[in-house]
């Protein structure tokens, strides 16, 4: 039997009800693996998936770019740090332990809401400085944004960041150098990838699942998508996961966990659980759809994905290389 299948059959296809597991173990690697097993929850036997927040305000995503500029941003009504206190106790609720993407910005102007986070166990990692995407930023200005967004980032918390997500999942070809400053900059994890085809972002032929780069000196942790003919749809959260009916959610992490034998990753962002945002009226009616789409729904949603699945942070599930202090 093989090693997937062996995996497989621990994991029920429906997955049981349950809550989340953040202690975490690896099955016994065979020598003749072509790649590491996943991680698998000691409570449950199923293969744990990373739990993910992108910290950002409601006014700060890139769709408002056009119509928001940053320094506008300070005569807002800030919602971000009621919404992390609430997903703070949800994840407690069912012991699940995630990696919050957090902008520098956001950790500079709540820095004991950062504080919360980290204290409680979760991992603190970055989503750059003020959500500029990366396809708009030449090598340059982008070390400047990794480094000052990691700094903060370590000021607040009083830890080391290992990880960053790029706001918009905004490496694709034409920035793959993005990796090499990271790796400069002193990260060793990426989650910046989309691998489908979007107009907006995306990477259809980049790998789907974690894999080196930057020389096999930064490991590249693409959000999840689900393989259905010839294409890759995504299922690892934001608007899609808001649109269609939970049950379609459900059944694509388990295709990833149980056919694929591999670790999801899931993402979603603080304004997400929040229908009662202020609405920004001045935005064309594509960009209010995808904004606000069944934003009453998906706190809700989010909870029966923690009761549903297995649950860990990033660097626990990839074990990225951390150097020893």
């Amino acid at each position: 039997m093989s090693e997937t299948n062996s995996i497989t059959n621990r994991i029920e296809y429906d997955a049981a009800p349950g809550s989340g597991c953040a202690s975490k173990a690896s099955i016994e690697h065979q020598s003749h693996s072509a790649k590491p097993p996943p991680s698998i929850c000691f409570e449950t036997g199923r293969i744990l998936n990373a739990m993910t927040v992108d910290v950002e305000d409601y006014f700060q995503v890139s769709a408002f770019e056009p119509y928001i500029p940053r320094s506008s941003w300070g005569g807002f009504e800030y919602r971000v740090e009621a919404n992390v206190d609430r997903i703070l106790e949800l994840f407690d609720k069912y012991s699940v332990k995630g990696t919050f993407f957090t902008l520098g910005w956001v950790a500079e102007n709540f820095p004991a809401m950062t504080k919360r986070i980290a204290e409680q166990g979760h991992e603190i990692a970055s989503h750059g400085s003020e959500h500029v995407m990366v396809t708009k930023q030449t090598r340059d200005q982008f070390l400047i944004d990794v480094t000052t967004s990691r700094d903060v980032l370590e000021q607040v918390v009083g830890q080391r960041v290992y990880g960053f997500r790029a706001p918009s999942y905004s490496i694709n070809k034409s920035n793959l150098w993005a990796h090499d400053v990271l790796r400069e900059a002193g990260y060793t994890y990426s989650s910046s990838i989309a691998p489908i085809k979007h107009d907006l972002y995306g990477m259809p032929d980049a790998p789907r699942f974690a894999h080196q780069r930057s020389e096999g000196k930064l490991l590249e942790v693409p959000i999840t998508t689900v393989r259905i003919g010839q294409r890759n749809v995504p299922c690892g959260g934001g608007g899609w996961f808001r649109l269609y009916p939970y049950s379609v959610s459900r059944w694509a992490i388990n295709k990833v966990n149980v056919v694929d034998g591999e670790a999801g990753v899931f993402y979603f962002h603080p304004w997400e659980i929040d229908p009662d945002q202020p609405r920004q009226k001045q935005v064309n009616r594509k960009t209010q759809f995808r904004h606000y789409v069944n934003l009453d729904s998906t706190y809700g949603k989010v909870e029966k994905l923690l009761r549903d699945f297995a649950w860990d942070r990033m660097d626990n599930i990839f074990n990225p290389e951390i150097p020893q202090s």
